[in-house]
């Protein structure tokens, strides 16, 4: 059948581990490399036409499934379409296909999880854009958008007025200040960005993936509100850029007054309400170009460009050819005189235009400078919101976006110093387009450039919010988003209607100086985001953190975020206790209001190491008393069948919350399958998410796990043996009484039962066996009366903590302590009760003491106590002796000893009989005090040695007969109190 025509049928192939593949089509450029790896081929088989390789077969799609096999080559994958024999079947060739993504190498369309909580098991290459989409570089991709970003509205009409007002030697300083926290943030930005691939979100994915989704939705939100406001800001700038190059299109006149000394001089200024008309009307048909879509949009985007580039060149052309008062007034050339005069600070009085009037309502200092100044130098993440449109993420990002912070703060510390040696401190505070005054060949080229350059931010700025707010809905965190979800290719239409309104909002405020101040919050909470992500991806170093690129280190980091911090508090407290008060609301919603979902954030990486690190601290030695958490392993295996899909007994979770103080410590809930793990591994998993569920919503502490073992005895002999580590290994097992094993004969249960607690003992585990588990009480149903401790051997303290464990409890809370000590009748019943009592005080235990003795097995107590419990113990020895007639039948029939459950053992019935009225002694004493106790506790006995596993459960069933609600604890060999402080 070489190079025949198979007939393949629809449907899928299923690899060994039930895994879904593609098919791999014979032209695939991994396919034909992995054929050339053939021993025998030569060098330019790789060359040879897909169809006609030797080691490649015609498929045909139809009806049936064919196979085939050539001598002893191992049997060919069978898959939908064109087949080839796998070279490398015994490694799992499909796997290495899947992981290799051949499904994106061969351009099918693929919808990648929008957040960890969609898809588990994703290949790397989901959510990547396809090979022939246009991809761009270092320049055009990041470099470029990131000076468009930054080279805005600030450098043209305001840079000048901040010269003027803080001087030349402050504005260095303040130009320094803001560039290096943007270049910090750049390396910070650098080192995450080339930590692995990037999708949709910009800095959101970043901060989100590294500090957790709470975090990052309250930052990416705040973050979008930002961009959201700079696109006002930048409308605005065009618009008042506008106004001033053509005043005859106001519709409203103001006029400014400037007072200097005793001549008022009246000066034009843009009305607000000019701002706000034509602001509203650029910012719908800046909405109608981002409804065209991201296509449109790359069309208009480089007509923005040009005049920004060209007219920076003719302002420093300008500059250089400026001589005094040419080209007007107040001009004076590149001047030393101006130099000097122009280096210290002049902070006065402005109006709301910026124009100094000492009876003005605006203060200026340097912090405000600060707020004004810091938008001109944000635009650093452009580049990393285009990271699916880039080549080389982990190459471009670095460098784009590196040298545009640096050639932009070069650029600004070079402006400062030529505007403060080109005209006067008046001329400066006063023309607010100064850049437009001495542009060369004429301002109208700086007034073209301006309002081209801030409408191309405003631009990218409604261009990128929405797609930041649908890439946060997307993530499905916040269920309130969800009107702004969209579908992969698809316009977030929704998202930037709302862009729009809260765009159009802000320019209807109308001042720019009122405006900035707001994106300088927001920018900054997101530059601080990043710092700290990187911070603590850094500072935690896990196996995962291999950033590319390596010129960073936490301490860089951590003074980038405290820069943030820093200005944040130096533009204005009130504004910075809002903005964080915003993010905190946000994240607390988050917390209370959205979807789990766990991203391999940093914390959870901190978490871990932190455990680790506790977990070496407490070493393997024991624990002192005073320090010891009781961490109950709950055997959630019932003695008996559960209604389907309930994985545990519904008060299992309330009795391991009671074993708890205010919540704290760790409860690990386990059960087991009968059968072979890798046959049932798949039930193991969906058992242990049913079980998880469980645990969540009884709101209890604490882990799930399913063990596989062919019978329970052995899987909980694995279990007691190897659950936990070092010093957080679970202490205390926590089991049902099997009530029901004699009611529906399950002859099985006593010899598990014992087993299971000879294993506790041998692992040196504290036993607690709950008896009317159905009748415990939840957190809403309080008990009143006793709980009554018969403390008959020593335990360590743990009946005694148990007991104080349950009055922290809002179900317990009402009770009183009861400590009934069993002494024999020659005990000095007097001394015990003293020696009790002091115990308890030292142990801060409030507690009524009472002894008990008795005084032979063979007094009778009167009363109806007496009569049930003896109804009991003859029904008991009746069984008993029964059991025994059998044993002693079956080991004369076969000539052996006495055998009971698989070995042999000695009965003494003298023994037998004494362990009987032993516990009729003490449930008579339970019945007679503790009827109407709220819980019971009494001490477990050990199972007897070489006793049937079915004389035992006749003992505890006659010690726990007619006891409604009992807890049977057993200590192990340590302390879990102490006296001493």
């Amino acid at each position: 059948m070489d190079n025949g025509d198979i007939e393949s049928g629809e449907e899928e192939f299923h690899g060994q581990r039930g895994r879904k593949y593609r098919p791999v089509e014979a032209h695939d450029r991994a396919v034909l490399e992995m054929s050339s790896m053939d021993p025998g081929s030569s060098s330019s088989s790789s060359s040879i036409p897909p169809m006609s390789h030797p080691s490649l077969k015609k498929v045909k799609v139809g009806s049936q499934t064919g196979t085939e096999k050539e001598g002893n080559s191992p049997t060919r994958i069978e898959v939908n379409g064109p087949q080839r024999e796998s070279k490398l079947e015994f490694f799992g060739f499909d796997s290495l296909v899947n992981i290799l993504g051949l499904k994106s190498m061969m351009g099918e369309q693929i919808q990648a999880p929008s957040s960890p909580r969609d898809g588990e098991n994703v290949s790397i290459t989901q959510g990547l854009p396809k090979t022939n989409e246009v991809k761009s570089g270092t320049l055009m991709g990041v470099f470029i958008p990131c000076l468009q970003n930054i080279l805005g509205i600030i450098y043209y009409i305001r840079f000048s007025w901040i010269v003027g007002m803080a001087g030349i030697g402050e504005s260095l300083v303040l130009v320094a200040f803001c560039g290096l926290c943007t270049f910090l943030t750049s390396i910070s930005l650098s080192a995450i960005a080339t930590n692995g691939a990037m999708k949709g979100g910009g800095p959101y994915y970043l901060i989100g993936r590294a500090l957790g989704p709470e975090v990052g939705v309250s930052i990416g939100l705040c973050f979008f509100l930002g961009n959201a406001v700079a696109g006002a800001l930048y409308v605005l700038g065009a618009v008042e850029t506008f106004l001033n190059a053509v005043p005859a299109a106001g519709i409203f006149r103001e006029t400014v007054t400037k007072v200097n000394g005793t001549t008022v001089e009246p000066i034009q200024s843009p009305s607000s309400h000019d701002l706000q008309v034509y602001g509203i009307i650029v910012t719908i048909l800046l909405c109608f170009i981002v409804f065209g879509g991201v296509k449109m949009i790359n069309r208009v985007a480089p007509a923005f460009l040009i005049p920004v580039l060209f007219s920076v060149l003719c302002i420093f052309l300008g500059i250089f050819l400026a001589r005094k008062n040419d080209p007007a007034e107040g001009i004076t050339g590149l001047s030393l005189e101006s130099f000097k005069e122009n280096w210290s600070s002049d902070y006065q009085m402005t109006n709301s235009a910026g124009i100094p009037d000492p009876f003005g309502k605006v203060y200026w200092n340097f912090n405000a400078l600060v707020g004004l100044f810091f938008p001109a130098v944000t635009g650093i993440m452009a580049g990393s919101n285009r990271s699916a449109s880039l080549k080389d993420t982990q190459r471009s990002i670095p460098i784009g976006t590196l040298a545009a912070t640096l050639t932009t703060t070069a650029l600004y510390l070079v402006s400062v110093l030529l505007f403060g040696a080109l005209a006067t401190r008046d001329k400066l505070l006063t023309d607010r387009l100064l850049t437009a005054t001495v542009a060369w060949p004429f301002p109208a080229i700086i007034y073209v450039g301006i309002i081209l350059s801030t409408l191309g931010a405003a631009l990218q700025s409604l261009t990128g919010a929405p797609r930041l707010l649908a890439a946060i809905a997307n993530d499905d965190i916040l269920p309130i988003l969800n009107y702004f979800k969209v579908a992969d290719g698809s316009e977030p239409y929704f998202a930037t209607l709302f862009t729009a309104f809260l765009c159009i909002g802000c320019v209807i405020i109308g001042n720019l100086d009122l405006i900035t101040p707001t994106v300088t919050m927001f920018f900054l909470l997101c530059y601080a985001g990043v710092n700290l992500s990187c911070f603590l991806l850094d500072l935690l170093d896990a196996p995962s953190w291999r950033p590319r690129w390596r010129f960073h280190h936490w301490s860089l980091s951590l003074l980038g975020a405290s820069l943030c911090v820093v200005i944040m508090f130096l533009i204005s407290w009130s504004f910075t206790i809002v903005s964080l008060a915003l993010a905190s609301l946000i994240y607390y919603y988050v917390c209370l209001r959205g979807k789990a979902g766990d991203w391999g954030d940093g914390f959870k990486s901190a978490y871990f190491q932190l455990a680790l690190r506790s977990l070496r601290s407490l070493g393997a030695s024991q624990v002192h008393p005073k320090n010891w958490y009781p961490i109950p392993l709950i055997f959630c295996r019932p003695w008996g069948k559960l209604p389907e899909n309930v994985p545990c007994h519904p008060k299992l979770a309330d009795f391991a919350n009671c074993m708890k103080k205010k919540g704290r410590g760790m409860s690990i809930f386990v059960s087991i399958l009968d059968g072979d793990y890798h046959e049932r591994v798949e039930d193991a998993k969906a058992a242990c998410k049913q079980l998880a569920t469980y645990i969540d919503y009884k709101r209890c502490e604490g882990v799930a796990e399913i063990v596989v073992a062919p019978t329970m005895s052995e899987g909980f002999r694995g279990i007691v043996q190897t659950m936990g580590l070092g010093n957080l290994k679970p202490n205390i097992v926590v089991m049902r009484y099997p009530e029901i094993w004699r009611r529906e004969n399950l002859i099985e249960i006593p010899a598990t039962f014992v087993g299971i607690i000879n294993d506790c003992i041998d692992a040196n585990k504290a036993v607690v066996i709950v008896k009317g588990l159905d009748e415990w009480p939840n957190e809403f149903q309080r008990q009143y009366g006793t709980i009554d401790l018969y403390w008959i051997v020593r335990d360590g303290g743990l009946m005694l903590l148990l007991s104080q464990l349950l009055l922290t409890k809002e179900s317990f809370e009402s009770c009183k302590i009861q400590v009934f000590c069993i002494a024999e009748e020659d005990s000095d019943a007097e001394g015990l009760k003293a020696d009790v009592k002091k115990f308890l005080y030292d142990l801060r235990m409030q507690a009524e003491v009472i002894v008990i003795t008795i005084k032979s097995w063979d007094t009778q107590v009167e009363g109806t106590q007496q009569d049930e419990s003896m109804e009991a113990f003859t029904a008991a020895q009746g069984r008993i002796a029964s059991y025994l007639s059998e044993m002693k039948t079956t080991a004369e029939s076969r000539g052996t000893t006495l055998m009971a459950d698989g070995k042999p053992v000695s009965v003494n019935e003298q023994q037998v009989e004494k362990f009987l009225n032993t516990t009729l002694k003490l449930n008579s004493t339970i019945l007679r005090y503790s009827r109407m106790a709220a819980v019971v506790l009494v001490s477990l006995p050990p199972p007897p040695v070489n006793h049937p596993a079915y004389f035992y459960m006749e003992y505890l069933d006659l010690l726990v007969e007619n006891v409604p609600r009992l807890l049977i604890v057993r200590g192990y060999r340590r302390d879990v109190v102490t006296l001493f402080t």
